[in-house]
């Protein structure tokens, strides 16, 4: 806490509408009673795999320390953006979630393991018996990409109560040795399995060819799903006739995003931008961060906007082949004080979701849509997009590039 924020005592001054100390303070208080237990009975939704000392790794457990029916919402991210959760609500599923933690190496096979495995397996929570080390030390750990966890505790021992309720195109993937893991993602996102739960049964180490499973680290897990199902898009949208100029702008958690779809081949650019005194942004001025693909897409990660790159885009990419069109897209996200706490890259997609799924404005060119986006920024945050704009790769392709269009014209 810094001298800042013991003048403000959660009055706002850091620009967020909600104080994360605050949060955090209120959320330890529900569960202070839950952190007296070493041992006790819970429904597990989820496991969580860690990237600190990879190859050797923490793997958690996480569940709340009694049987509920409703533990699912305790990891939901499309259900809690479809019934528009705000920051309070997700902190206090999420921090009531004891994180029962061992340690293992990446590609090791043991009983705990497999209990975990099973959890990530399921689709519905699975209730565990869990002895505990230690009572549990109250964490609230939360960035960009992962959604927040909670209090944590070595594991002693665990034992699966419930029988785990494993869909059967689910136990195929992974019966399958022979099948490469980005294979089995795909099948079971083209079988309606969400990005959540397909990202927990990679993470786990259940897909891919038997010699070369392993766990992947929750937050490397989340970019990859949404990457490989986004890459398989890209090759099929790219198979269609090109969108009007369309613009979509929608929100969630004070996550706006303005996405403008342009007439051309397949391209992408995203511009994250903060405003003044937003979340990580404690300055008075904008701050900003892009990336970009071009038709062929990206040969390195995406550093500047990380997991929220790939996130943003799987969205557009679903709406673009739902209309059976492609795109030359730009994206800019506008990141405001109601974001008062990272609650991971969920929120990116979800709010992306949102946007597309409201009615596009339809312009008759370019200048007026980009006409329509300055005006929104200044009017809706006070942001001037002049400069961003300035920056953007897409448009400067688009002014200086000659398309096939042009020669018969």
């Amino acid at each position: 806490m810094n001298i800042q924020c013991l003048k403000c005592k959660g009055r706002g001054f850091c620009g967020r509408q909600a104080c994360p100390h605050i949060l955090k303070s209120e959320a330890r208080f529900k569960i202070t009673k839950d952190l007296e237990k070493t041992d006790f009975i819970g429904s597990s939704p989820t496991p969580f795999v860690g990237r600190i000392g990879y190859p050797k790794l923490n793997v958690g457990i996480l569940s709340p320390v009694e049987i509920k029916e409703d533990a699912w919402m305790y990891d939901a991210p499309r259900y809690w953006a479809h019934k528009g959760m705000q920051i309070p609500d997700i902190v206090n599923y999420r921090s009531a979630l004891i994180n029962s933690k061992f340690t293992v190496h990446a590609q090791d096979k043991t009983k705990i393991l497999e209990i975990a495995q099973e959890v990530g397996m399921a689709s519905a929570p699975v209730d565990v018996e869990v002895k505990l080390e230690e009572k549990p030390q109250f964490r609230m750990n939360h960035d960009s990409i992962m959604a927040p966890t909670g209090p944590n505790a070595n594991l002693k021992d665990v034992k699966i109560t419930s029988n785990p309720k494993i869909h059967m195109k689910v136990e195929k993937v992974v019966s399958d040795s022979d099948l490469k893991a980005q294979d089995a993602v795909l099948y079971l996102y083209q079988n309606n399995f969400d990005e959540n739960f397909l990202s927990k049964v990679l993470s786990i180490g259940n897909l891919g060819i038997k010699k070369d499973r392993k766990l992947v680290p929750t937050r490397w897990s989340i970019t990859a799903t949404d990457d490989m199902i986004g890459k398989n898009l890209i090759d099929e949208i790219k198979d269609y006739a090109q969108t009007d100029y369309l613009a979509h702008f929608g929100s969630y958690l004070g996550n706006y995003y303005l996405i403008l779809m342009l007439p051309g081949i397949w391209s992408y650019e995203l511009f994250e931008i903060y405003a003044p005194k937003a979340s990580w942004n404690v300055s008075e001025e904008v701050q900003y961060s892009t990336d970009y693909e071009g038709y062929e897409g990206r040969k390195t990660y995406a550093d500047n906007c990380a997991g929220g790159y790939y996130a943003a885009r799987l969205p557009i990419l679903e709406k673009l082949k739902e209309i059976k069109k492609q795109s030359t897209i730009l994206v800019f996200r506008f990141i405001t004080g109601e974001y008062s706490i990272p609650l991971g890259v969920w929120v990116v997609r979800e709010a992306t979701r949102k946007s597309v799924q409201n009615k596009p404005l339809n312009f008759g060119s370019q200048e007026l849509m980009i006409d329509y986006a300055k005006k929104l920024a200044k009017k809706k945050f006070g942001i001037d997009l002049d400069n961003i704009l300035s920056k953007s790769i897409i448009l400067h392709n688009i002014k200086t590039q000659k398309n096939l269009h042009s020669f018969f014209n």
